[in-house]
């Protein structure tokens, strides 16, 4: 019987986003598997895409823009191709946040032919916030599920969840 209340106590205390879960992966800083179709992390060495790739990604979605020390663009782009997978840029800067490309992010997200998908910035912290967004506008979760989530994802900073809430306010129905 008591471990039978155990199972109960620990299946009420494990939130319904515990499905994140962080893994070491060579190459790639932070990385967090969030469901059967999606993972994500921070930054990401272009050898490392050889492992998406035969983990079954077939997508790869950088947030992170050329000006960055480390974000080689061109090279993961060329390498992506080479392995057959597809890469979608979504330059995003945290100092100058543009809406359009959450929009982007979003529709790119829902793609199911993007699926399994990798998405990845330099830390984890711009994929959190984006992710915040897609929580609540595409899966109907309340925004305090989504911004916890998020924070285990790699949110980071008062600026990048302000502007996801933001987003949010703007756009929820």
């Amino acid at each position: 019987m008591r471990s039978f209340i155990t199972l109960i106590a620990l299946t009420i205390a494990v939130p319904a986003f515990a499905q994140v879960t962080k893994q070491e992966r060579p190459g790639i800083v932070n990385f967090s598997k969030i469901d059967a179709v999606v993972a994500c992390g921070g930054a990401t060495d272009t050898a490392a895409l050889e492992a998406l790739k035969a983990d079954g990604f077939k997508s790869i979605i950088n947030l992170r823009t050329a000006g960055e020390q480390g974000a080689n663009l061109e090279q993961n782009a060329a390498r992506a191709k080479e392995l057959g997978l597809k890469y979608i840029s979504i330059p995003f800067s945290p100092g100058q946040p543009d809406p359009k490309a959450v929009d982007t992010f979003l529709g790119e997200i829902a793609n199911k032919s993007n699926q399994p998908v990798f998405v990845h910035c330099g830390s984890a912290s711009r994929v959190g916030s984006f992710w915040l967004v897609k929580r609540v506008l595409q899966d109907g979760w309340t925004v305090e599920k989504a911004t916890e989530e998020a924070k285990l994802i790699g949110l980071r900073g008062e600026p990048l969840e302000k502007f996801a809430l933001d987003y949010i306010a703007a756009h929820k129905k």
